[in-house]
């Protein structure tokens, strides 16, 4: 019996979907899954499909016999009673005695919990056998992406990607990479040395000979309407500024758009 605790600090918090296709959002999730139970030696990890309840309580008892093994045997029996109307219940129950942040409800997030365990306790159980595996061939000549080398489905990497989102303020997303690219962006353009060393400069204007300039109306006092005038020429000014960084936004989207590697979920890290 496993006796092993493993908390996150993921918690219950739910990604908000910006744009997503509902298709492309349950191929992902399947996708997501099909490599842990390839991981996992699962015997049909391509054609799992989490939304049929059978099929779904098959796999939850398959990795508490093979992987997990939280229980002892004889423990087993509520959890394998998968016709049973008390089966939601004991799933329940097993989720709190794993540690495990997710409840029955939330099948997907219990699922993909379960199985970043499973990975876990098989990684322990066989260290050395994955130790041995040999490094990917990666060309010299072309820089590596760090981002592709991470476990985006680790629950400490989503747990940690979340609290930074919400202390830059960045707006949550449903691929954890892409949050950690926005975060990596930020940084570099408003917090590295050379960004907050160039905000504190302070911006020396060019004198303006005021009596050039046009105010259009008149307020019938010269101090108002050189006041007016002012006002005027900062406010043009605050919109050239504002289309300058609208243009940076067109920009920056253009880039993201055209790059056929912004979805790293589409890759495969491995052997």
């Amino acid at each position: 019996m496993r006796a092993r605790p493993f908390k996150s600090g993921h918690g219950n918090q739910r990604c908000l979907l910006i744009s997503s296709p509902l298709r492309n959002i349950s191929i992902t999730v399947r996708n997501m899954f099909r490599r842990k139970l390839t991981a996992l030696d699962y015997h049909n990890p391509g054609g799992f499909d989490c939304k049929d309840e059978t099929e779904y309580r098959n796999c939850i008892v398959w990795l508490e016999d093979q992987k997990i093994r939280h229980y002892k045997i004889e423990d087993r029996g509520n959890l394998r009673n998968i016709p049973g109307s008390e089966w939601p219940a004991a799933f329940q129950k097993y989720l709190q005695d794993v540690s495990s942040p997710f409840g029955e409800a939330e099948r997907q997030e219990a699922l993909d919990w379960l199985l970043g365990l499973a990975v876990r306790y098989e990684y322990g159980d066989n260290v050395d056998k994955y130790k041995n595996c040999p490094p990917l061939s990666t060309s010299s000549d072309k820089p590596v992406d760090p981002l592709v080398n991470l476990d985006s489905s680790s629950p400490d990497f989503k747990a940690g990607v979340t609290a930074l989102a919400n202390i830059l303020k960045i707006q949550r997303h449903d691929d954890y990479l892409v949050m950690l690219k926005a975060i990596r962006i930020l940084i570099e353009e408003r917090l590295s040395p050379e960004a907050v060393a160039k905000s504190s400069q302070k911006k020396e204007g060019l004198p303006v000979a005021l009596d050039k300039h046009v105010l259009g109306f008149d307020t019938g006092d010269a101090t108002l309407n050189e006041a007016a005038l002012i006002l005027r020429l900062l406010h043009v000014e605050e919109l050239r500024e504002l289309q300058t960084r609208i243009n940076e936004a067109l920009v920056a989207v253009q880039a993201i758009i055209a790059d056929p590697k912004t979805d790293h979920r589409l890759g495969k890290v491995g052997r």
